[in-house]
C-alpha cells in the first residue's frame, strides 16, 4: 500500500493530480489526514476528504510515503515524522514535492542524498540541494513543485509500477 499525507493548506494540484495519475495506473493508494479531522483544506479552499487518518492505520506494509507541498506543517506531525524516520531507515520509498522536501531534510532523510524542492526553501536540504525538476535519488523522489505534478506522479507510477504501466497511464491520459 503507499500513502499520501494531507494537511490543511496541501497544494491541491500535487495532491489530486498524483492521486488521480497513480489510481489511473491501478497502485493501492490511500489518503492520509494528519489534521485529526477526515476533512482537510487545500492551499486554494479545496476540501478533501481523506481515506483515513493517521491514527487509525498501521503503516507496516507501507511501499511509498508521498508528502505533497503546501502544507509547511507536515514536520510538525510527531507520528508522520517517526512513520518517514523508520521507512527511511528500512530504505523504503519517500516522495515529496514543493516544500514538502523541506520536512525530509528537517529530519535528516537526505544525508547522502540528492533533492530538489521549491524555491525558499533550499536552507532545509542543506547539501542535498541540486537544482533539478524531478529528482531521484537512492530511496527518495522529489519534484521543485506544482507545475510538475504530473512529471512527479508519473516518475512514481514508474516505480512502483514500472515504465509500461506509465505509458499506459501517459498515453490515455493524452499528456
Amino acid at each position: 500500500m503507499n500513502y499520501i499525507f494531507l494537511d490543511n493548506g496541501f497544494e491541491e494540484i500535487e495532491a489530486i493530480t498524483t492521486i488521480d495519475l497513480l489510481r489511473r495506473a491501478n497502485i493501492a493508494l490511500t489518503t492520509v489526514s494528519v489534521t485529526g479531522k477526515e476533512w482537510v483544506m487545500g492551499a486554494h479552499n479545496i476540501p478533501v476528504k481523506a481515506d483515513a487518518l493517521i491514527a487509525d492505520i498501521d503503516f507496516a506494509n507501507a511501499e511509498m510515503l508521498i508528502l505533497p507541498g503546501g502544507a509547511t506543517k507536515l514536520h510538525e506531525c510527531e507520528a508522520l515524522c517517526e512513520l518517514l524516520v523508520k521507512h527511511n531507515e528500512q530504505e523504503k520509498l519517500i516522495a515529496a514535492i514543493c516544500a514538502a522536501p523541506s520536512v525530509l531534510g528537517r529530519l535528516g532523510i537526505l544525508k547522502g542524498k540528492q533533492a530538489t524542492c521549491y524555491p525558499g526553501f533550499e536552507e532545509y536540504l542543506g547539501e542535498s540541494y541540486i537544482d533539478g525538476l524531478v529528482v531521484e535519488s537512492k530511496n527518495i523522489i522529489t519534484a521543485k513543485g506544482p507545475g510538475l505534478s504530473a512529471d512527479f506522479a508519473f516518475c512514481l507510477i514508474e516505480k512502483l509500477a514500472g515504465n509500461e504501466i506509465a505509458d499506459q497511464v501517459y498515453d490515455a491520459a493524452q499528456f
